[in-house]
């Protein structure tokens, strides 16, 4: 985008720029797309760089995945709910863990009292997992999993109970998330240094590239980058730094990158601003494509696809007018579908007050069921491309991130960018600059510092308790496991696992045989951080 034009009459005062900060102009033509060349920078729907979307017909061929993110409570609730949204239309399963499982504690550890089953489900054992997925063939439906630190040890499991199942690894299908490093960047659910942290996703990805085709191995993450305040530009330029990063560590680990890309995924949040995320969308594509291509020779095109899974943006949500929130999110979904996603998370009306309810949950998922079934957005494959300011901002947002990835690849890549605190702070202060203008009224957010209704006329909407009873049921049944396995095969297989750390192995064959013995989460995790240590971020400045 070139300089900003003498302001039109009757404009605005100010001056108007994208939740970003880039500057918009009042109107866009022919000369912002002047560079633009068709086949090197949009190419036809399903063709290198795959700005148009990945696939030739897009939705027209298949809707997007509806998997809604769900977990709290016991494995019975949580199963409970899969199958409530199973009935009601969703086509894939994603789980919330709890805090305690998050950070590999058990729920009878000092540090998970109060916070077991309020945010996610509480795994401790193989056992909470047969339960979370009883009358569930995993053979017909694809699961997603948001774990990080652990997400070695929960990708073991799955396994296991698929074996429970009759279902061999190399017919699961789903998603790990299993991105580590913007744990360091912007989530801190991290339990291990980054670099045996790294070394456990590279197992993962090792491991299911010879047992688990179907199945992928990390969702490259923004979504809680931009959760943290980041820009979509920082979103999207520290998003594709990390999967930069993944890739040069299985390359390192010797594995050809055709036989594990493919199978890489990719994660985003859908905000605010519509044409924004839209276009961000559209550049991710493009710069992965050329990356896997260009810089590391891919051959198979699937290698060069970015393939993602979209989350509405919790972050969004307001507390005050509830309801509005409704409106919030279609808009947030319409910008990932129209953005070429694959997969969508709609967030329920209620989430800036607790978990969602069922009848919420349900809303939500209507929601992006009324874009698929009667919009007709999904009749034609990247309705917008060619739009003058739409290809203007797909240019200036690669242009913009790849500034950034220059900047972290001079530092010496992501991990010394965490370890020099850059990517913390940009994200610091990029948060700091939008509540500043929320807090002066630059950014109006409706129903806070805008449009603003007294406490008596706020709606109240149903809130999801959970039983406070819960916690103390989940120890009990972390203490039955505990009195039933066999304590001698659960110390062998600890103890192999610990063996396969120090010398360096891939511990995926260790943790399953671990899992396999009822080992508990916190047990594993505990051996390995025995090996690996723990690790303690220094406060950012």
């Amino acid at each position: 985008m070139g300089a900003m034009p003498a302001r039109l009459e009757g404009e605005r005062a100010r001056d108007v720029t994208s939740l970003s900060g880039l500057p918009l102009k009042g109107f866009y033509g022919p000369d912002d797309v002047a560079d633009l060349d068709y086949e090197r920078d949009l190419g036809d729907p399903g063709v290198y760089p795959f700005t148009r979307g990945i696939h030739p017909t897009m939705y027209r061929g298949r809707l997007w995945t509806m998997r809604q993110f769900a977990g709290f409570g016991t494995a019975e609730e949580t199963n409970a709910r899969f199958h409530y949204l199973l009935e009601h239309g969703q086509t894939g399963l994603s789980v919330a863990f709890d805090l305690p499982t998050l950070l590999g504690y058990d729920s009878d550890h000092p540090r998970a009292r109060g916070e077991v089953g309020r945010e996610g489900v509480a795994v401790d054992s193989l056992a909470d997992m047969e339960r979370l997925f009883e009358g569930i063939p995993l053979d017909r439906v694809s699961t997603s999993m948001t774990i990080n630190g652990p997400a070695a040890i929960l990708m073991a499991m799955y396994v296991v109970v698929g074996e429970k199942q009759g279902v061999p690894p190399e017919r699961l299908s789903g998603t790990l998330q299993n991105d580590i490093l913007k744990e360091y960047i912007a989530q801190k659910e991290f339990i291990f240094p980054p670099e045996p942290s790294l070394k456990l996703v590279v197992d993962t990805i090792e491991f299911a590239t010879r047992h688990m085709p179907r199945w992928n191995t990390v969702s490259i993450s923004g979504y809680h980058i931009r959760e943290a305040g980041s820009t979509a530009v920082q979103e999207l330029a520290f998003t594709l730094a990390d999967g930069l990063t993944y890739v040069e560590a299985c390359l390192q680990r010797g594995l050809d990158v055709d036989s594990f890309a493919p199978r890489l995924s990719f994660f985003f949040n859908s905000h605010l601003d519509f044409f924004e995320e839209v276009a961000k969308f559209r550049a991710a594509r493009r710069m992965w494509a050329r990356f896997m291509r260009e810089r590391y020779g891919a051959r198979n095109p699937r290698s060069w696809t970015l393939r993602f899974h979209t989350q509405t943006a919790g972050c969004s949500l307001t507390a005050q007018q509830p309801e509005v929130n409704v409106v919030r999110v279609t808009l947030q979904a319409l910008a990932a579908v129209l953005g070429g996603t694959q997969s969508l998370h709609t967030n329920a009306l209620d989430e800036a007050l607790s978990l969602p309810t069922a009848e919420a949950a349900r809303l939500a998922l209507r929601t992006q069921q009324v874009i698929a079934e009667e919009s007709g957005v999904a009749s034609v494959a990247d309705p917008l491309g060619g739009s003058y300011f739409v290809e203007a901002l797909t240019h200036e947002m690669e242009r913009r991130a790849m500034e950034y990835i220059e900047r972290i690849e001079a530092m010496g890549g992501v991990i010394a960018a965490i370890r020099q605190g850059f990517l913390q702070r940009e994200i610091a202060e990029a948060a700091y600059r939008y509540q500043r203008e929320v807090a002066d009224g630059e950014r109006v957010v409706v129903g806070v510092n805008k449009y603003v209704v007294p406490p008596s006329e706020e709606k109240a909407v149903p809130i999801l308790r959970i039983d406070p009873e819960l916690e103390r049921k989940q120890v009990a049944r972390l203490e039955q496991v505990r009195r039933s396995r066999d304590e001698r095969r659960v110390r062998h297989a600890l103890e192999a696992l610990r063996e396969a750390a120090r010398r360096e192995q891939n511990v995926m064959p260790a943790l399953i045989e671990a899992v396999r013995a009822y080992a508990t989460l916190g047990e594993m995790v505990d051996t390995l951080k025995a090996v690996y240590g723990t690790y303690a971020e220094e406060a950012i400045l």
